[in-house]
């Protein structure tokens, strides 16, 4: 009997080797079950690659991963259903990670001027017309209004961090959104070409312009793209401190983007020697790492800054708050954002951050940061800019 019952198993266990095991990639979905969804992916996307088998194969395996990280970064976030940050299939889930980083996040280089540091204030003027403010913040103080909304940093959910107006001075508005005066230009997208650097920073321009004088026109990113130096290399790469110093080191007139049409590829420089258009009298660029209480000061009191950023977990953001998994340590900055508003009434209170992937990425091409514990980097770099 014993005899009988080990072949009977030992064939069963033969058996077994021949059998196609499939790898489980969710609670819920195997490898084969994902198929489907993935043809569905490719066509909402309209991908080129339906029938190419190598290149099909290569795409759903970087989708398969996607899909992981998707359920990942969901089980992580925290906080009410409508504010907490919702992760899903982009038009960039069937990019590897690698990929995606090479193509996406290679626009913001941190290889800074010998003028700034971080840590540090960097402005070209002794006298700008914005010099941060100089608020006191006391939690003792009973003038101090103490908001109810604690802000989570990225390594504690409940970390008590308080956003606190002082009531003796001109109180801060608790929302801001620059779109709402008529300021901010529409989303663009940079596609392949790695200036984000620029998008943001003459996006910020434009803002400040139209503030200045009730006029929203569109600068010449392309310009910028081609002309600027001082490290900064075209869709390569650059720097928003970096623009901004060649800018006003060469007083650079940037001209209407109709004058200077957008290509998104690097050319040979083409502004006229009297060519008209928006200057940078005068910037900064701040690390308020731990101060975050300026950049809200500054949106509010001046417009909106550009910021520097880590968006290596952006990859397959839908909307809602990112609070966690996404590193503030400067040596990741990778891409560049505006930050054109914020919401301090909101339970987890945020900045509204304009990208330049497009408008069918996020929340119609925006996104909402979490205040108070330097999420994505941001802190690390802010560049608040004058215009004339």
């Amino acid at each position: 009997m014993n005899k009988w019952w080990n072949w009977v198993l030992g064939f069963a266990l033969f058996c077994l080797l021949f059998v196609a095991i499939p790898l489980s990639v969710s609670k819920n979905k195997t490898k084969e079950q994902l198929k489907p969804m993935f043809d569905q992916y490719i066509q909402k996307f309209n991908k080129s690659y339906k029938d190419k088998p190598d290149e099909y194969e290569t795409r759903f395996a970087h989708f398969v991963s996607s899909m992981q990280e998707i359920e990942e970064l969901n089980a992580a976030s925290r906080g009410p259903d409508e504010h907490k940050a919702k992760f899903g299939l982009t038009r960039l889930s069937d990019m590897s990670k690698l990929e995606y980083k090479q193509l996406h996040l290679s626009d913001e280089q941190i290889e800074k001027s010998p003028r700034y540091k971080y840590g540090k204030s960097w402005r070209n003027s002794d006298s700008s017309s914005w010099n941060g403010g100089n608020i006191a913040y006391n939690v003792d103080d009973p003038n101090v209004d103490h908001q109810r909304n604690r802000i989570p940093n990225g390594n504690e959910p409940h970390n008590n961090i308080y956003i606190i107006i002082r009531k003796k001075r001109a109180a801060l508005p608790m929302k801001v959104d620059w779109r709402t005066k008529g300021v901010i230009g529409p989303v663009k997208d940079q596609g392949l070409c790695g200036a984000c650097w620029a998008f943001s920073t003459v996006g910020t321009m434009e803002a400040m312009r139209a503030i200045n004088t009730g006029t929203l026109e569109t600068l010449s990113v392309q310009e910028v793209i081609d002309c600027a130096g001082l490290g900064n290399s075209g869709c390569a790469g650059g720097d928003i401190c970096l623009l901004l110093d060649w800018l006003t080191l060469t007083k650079t007139a940037v001209e209407k983007e109709k004058d200077y049409p957008l290509k998104l590829t690097n050319g040979a420089c083409k502004v006229a020697k009297n060519a008209t258009g928006v200057k940078v009298s005068t910037f900064s660029c701040d690390e308020f790492v731990g101060k975050e209480e300026k950049i809200i000061e500054a949106i509010a009191m001046h417009g909106p800054v550009t910021v520097a950023v880590n968006a290596l977990t952006w990859q397959n953001y839908l909307g809602g708050v990112i609070q966690y998994h996404c590193s503030g340590d400067p040596v990741n900055l990778n891409h560049a954002v505006q930050l054109i508003g914020y919401d301090l009434t909101a339970e987890i209170p945020y900045y509204i951050a304009k990208n330049s992937w497009g408008s069918d990425f996020g929340n119609g091409g925006y996104l909402q940061l979490a205040i108070g514990s330097n999420i994505c980097g941001l802190a690390n770099e802010v560049a608040t800019i004058d215009v004339v």
